[in-house]
């Protein structure tokens, strides 16, 4: 009889073990669980820790509530200033409802990447080449939209989008490297037009003030030569003043001036001194 009793009583402490093994469900702290009774959404979600269930009866589906990093695949598509691009991008989401990920859509992350895919190629069309390229902050904020506005119904949350490269085709990328040499060019061309304006206008002041003192002029000549000799050349190439000529120029003309002068001054004493000869020759004839 004492037999016969604990062996049931171990029988049914086995059978409890067996139950409670069966029934027993364990939900990680990143995880929430949704238990389906007979096929019927059942309960409150499940919190993370031990979980118990009815064997065959219930059936415990757990759902990630970490976020997940999914890349999109690169799109083919073009802007609407006609430019082929091929752009990919990242989706950053996560599960904020678990009974609505599980029930409203078959599989959530298929779902995400699908409509990921759809909303990058709109935007795509939608944009233009600059905009791809320097303006994707704004572009990221309305990808973002286009997906989190159907994924609130099947409890997930967009955190962020990434456009992360912009491919473009190598007759596309010449052009815009000739373009941007071009500004360069352009660009280098105005300050070195604007670095000889700034420098005539010195040069400008300093010949107002040389002019004014003509010693300072002679200082700047024996330093110019003093800058060419200090390189030990052969040949000594010596720069002259246009004011010195202009000075031997004005000397020369006052030089003829005055030889002209002087002839002029003989040739009257000659006619004087003819005139005095003549004037005696007279009185002596009287």
């Amino acid at each position: 009889m004492v037999e016969e009793l604990i062996g049931a009583v171990a029988a049914a402490g086995a059978g409890g073990f067996v139950y409670l093994a069966s029934a027993a469900r364990i939900v990680k702290q990143y995880e929430r669980g949704v238990v389906f009774r007979l096929g019927r959404l059942h309960g409150e979600v499940r919190r993370p820790g031990f979980n118990l269930v009815v064997p065959v009866v219930d059936r415990l589906r757990k759902v990630n509530m970490q976020i997940v990093t999914m890349p999109v695949p690169a799109q083919e598509g073009i802007t609407r200033d006609n430019v082929t691009v091929r752009v990919d991008a990242v989706v950053y989401f996560k599960v904020v409802d678990p009974s609505a990920a599980i029930v409203n859509v078959e599989d959530y992350r298929f779902a995400v990447s699908q409509m990921a895919q759809t909303s990058l190629r709109s935007i795509i069309g939608k944009s233009e080449l600059d905009d791809l390229l320097s303006n994707r902050e704004k572009l990221n904020q309305g990808l973002e939209l286009m997906i989190d506005s159907p994924a609130v119904e099947w409890g997930v949350t967009i955190d962020r989008v990434e456009i992360k490269d912009v491919s473009l085709p190598d007759t596309m990328k010449r052009s815009m490297a000739r373009q941007a040499e071009a500004d360069r060019e352009r660009r280098a061309r105005l300050i070195n037009a604007d670095a000889e304006y700034q420098a005539s206008k010195k040069l400008a002041q300093a010949a107002h003030q040389m002019a004014d003192t003509p010693s300072a002029l002679q200082l700047r000549l024996l330093q110019t030569v003093m800058a060419v000799a200090a390189e030990k050349n052969s040949t000594l190439v010596l720069p002259i003043p246009v004011e010195l000529l202009r000075f031997l120029e004005r000397g020369h003309e006052s030089h003829e001036a005055g030889r002209q002068t002087s002839a002029e001054d003989a040739v009257a004493d000659v006619e004087q001194a003819q005139e005095a000869m003549e004037e005696l020759r007279h009185a002596v004839e009287q």
